[in-house]
């Protein structure tokens, strides 16, 4: 995941756990990260489709955090904005006649799927609770 989605997510996410009860606006939470809106309500779209988030329009609207900072783990955050392996992509069309790239892809597949599942556990041993200690 070579973009900003993750550390993007991780900041709403902070704000949101930082005041679990108030409506936070996405204009708000742009401000705090720099960022346009728009950006930010895509991706509250996609914490909000895990279950994460919740939101209401209108005046009064915003987001809120679904559940309670201490039993989200950081890898549902991470699973809900990742769109590729850590390592990147397969290479599109290797040689076949090529002895190593007959072969490339199937172990490329195997060394992502490894290294992913060890970001998983990796994340999975942190919650949003333990992130956010760190801002107080």
């Amino acid at each position: 995941m070579n973009n900003t989605r993750f550390a993007t997510a991780i900041h709403i996410m902070t704000l949101l756990a930082e005041s679990p009860q108030e409506w936070l606006t996405s204009e708000w939470m742009a401000g705090s990260i720099n960022i346009n809106p728009v950006i930010v309500r895509k991706e509250l779209s996609v914490l909000k489709e895990a279950g994460l988030i919740i939101s209401r329009q209108g005046k009064e609207g915003g987001s809120r955090i679904a559940k309670n900072a201490d039993i989200i783990k950081i890898s549902d955050i991470y699973l809900a904005v990742k769109n590729t392996e850590v390592l990147g992509k397969k290479n599109n069309n290797p040689n076949p006649a090529c002895s190593v790239g007959r072969e490339i892809n199937e172990h490329l597949q195997t060394l992502f799927s490894e290294t992913d599942q060890l970001v998983l556990t990796f994340l999975g041993n942190k919650t949003l609770q333990k992130f956010l200690d760190h801002f107080k």
